[in-house]
């Protein structure tokens, strides 16, 4: 890349401590990789390999065992204001309102001049995630599909660098789940932010990333990274049926193949 990269891994390794056992889970080994601003990455890999191992490593939730990771040549020493996490489970607060959520991502951090401001940016990022009039609706009065947007309105509210998205869509039907596809393209295409997304749907991250990162069995390394050569937007028009589509699909599957195969013949 010609430009530095936004977010930097280099020789990643994660491990998650079992005092009592005495044992040493290894999650990552030796990841690099390279993020640009701007750039949609995905990252796609069989279950358990460290996906969002690595998520969590960027969002400052979990430190490296080794190697370094920076965002903006910065160590990350843990969780910041230019980073926001969507879950897959909504994670919203109940008894507070849609408008409530949303604030809650930007209020906790405010000083006492913002404020004022608030209510300007909440409205507005309700709206652009086309929430409009459900500002005082409850998280049990939604679908759950309206119950995700609320979730990366929150998340977008604080006007992020970077948007850390774990499987946000995997809780959703398929119907709706590519509704939020289409909107989350449309919503990333104007506010320009860095995505880091995972997921287990090849086709989704076909879809919305610019690479696609296939990680493999744990512990996960960087098996391969896949650009996604394919116009915007990819909603437009039936992009599933074009044959790069179906070639960067057949690639990143095979990929997904060998590593099943593999950890197979280890068993």
């Amino acid at each position: 890349m010609s430009d530095p990269a936004l977010i930097t891994a280099r020789d990643v390794t994660a491990a998650y401590e079992n005092v009592r056992a005495r044992t040493r889970l290894i999650a990552l080994r030796d990841v690099s990789l390279d993020i640009a601003e701007g750039e949609f990455v995905a990252i796609v890999g069989p279950s358990g390999c460290g996906k969002t191992t690595f998520l969590n490593m960027v969002a400052g939730f979990i430190k490296p065992v080794t190697g370094s990771l920076k965002v903006r040549g910065q160590d990350v020493e843990g969780p910041g204001p230019d980073r926001a996490m969507v879950f897959q489970d909504y994670a919203l607060m109940p008894w507070r309102s849609v408008e409530r959520n949303v604030r809650f991502g930007i209020e906790i951090r405010a000083g006492r001049a913002e404020r004022a401001e608030i209510a300007d940016r909440v409205q507005r990022t309700i709206e652009l995630v086309g929430l409009g009039g459900f500002e005082r609706a409850y998280p049990h009065e939604l679908s759950g599909g309206m119950r995700q947007r609320v979730g990366i309105a929150r998340a977008l509210v604080s006007e992020p660098d970077i948007l850390l998205m774990d499987e946000p869509f995997a809780a959703i039907d398929a119907m709706t789940r590519e509704g939020m596809q289409a909107e989350l393209e449309r919503i990333i295409a104007k506010t320009r932010q860095t995505v880091v997304f995972i997921t287990h749907s090849i086709d989704e991250a076909i879809q919305l990333a610019d690479r696609v990162v296939v990680i493999s069995q744990r512990p996960g390394c960087v098996r391969e990274v896949v650009d996604v050569d394919l116009p915007r937007s990819r909603f437009d028009t039936d992009a599933k049926s074009s044959t790069r589509f179906i070639e960067i699909r057949e690639h990143v599957w095979s990929l997904l193949r060998d590593e099943a195969l593999g950890a197979r013949v280890a068993a």
